[in-house]
């Protein structure tokens, strides 16, 4: 079974799915464009498949396909996923430290 990554626009959030059970999620804040990332988490049952990076991944996507905004990432798992995948550079509303 293949993960799939739904945007939850009432929730602010990016959803991952395995089949019918929501594993994670990706939470953030729009500020004016800037989609604050500010918490990420997956089901600790799932956790080390590397769904997260898929979650982050999906997400980005979408975020470039749909012209959403500029992203600042504010919880540290982006902050690391971004850092290990310079392709994302480029969302970035302002310089990462």
């Amino acid at each position: 079974m293949n993960p799939h990554v739904l945007h939850n626009h009432e929730l602010s959030r990016y959803e991952l799915w395995l089949g019918e059970e929501k594993i994670g999620h990706a939470d953030y804040v729009d500020v004016n464009g800037e989609l604050q990332f500010t918490h990420t988490e997956v089901d600790p049952v799932h956790q080390g498949k590397n769904y997260g990076a898929i979650l982050m991944k999906e997400a980005f996507a979408d975020i470039e396909a749909n012209d959403l905004g500029k992203v600042w990432p504010v919880c540290p798992y982006v902050v690391t996923y971004m850092k290990r995948h310079p392709e994302t550079l480029h969302l970035l509303s302002r310089e990462l430290n």
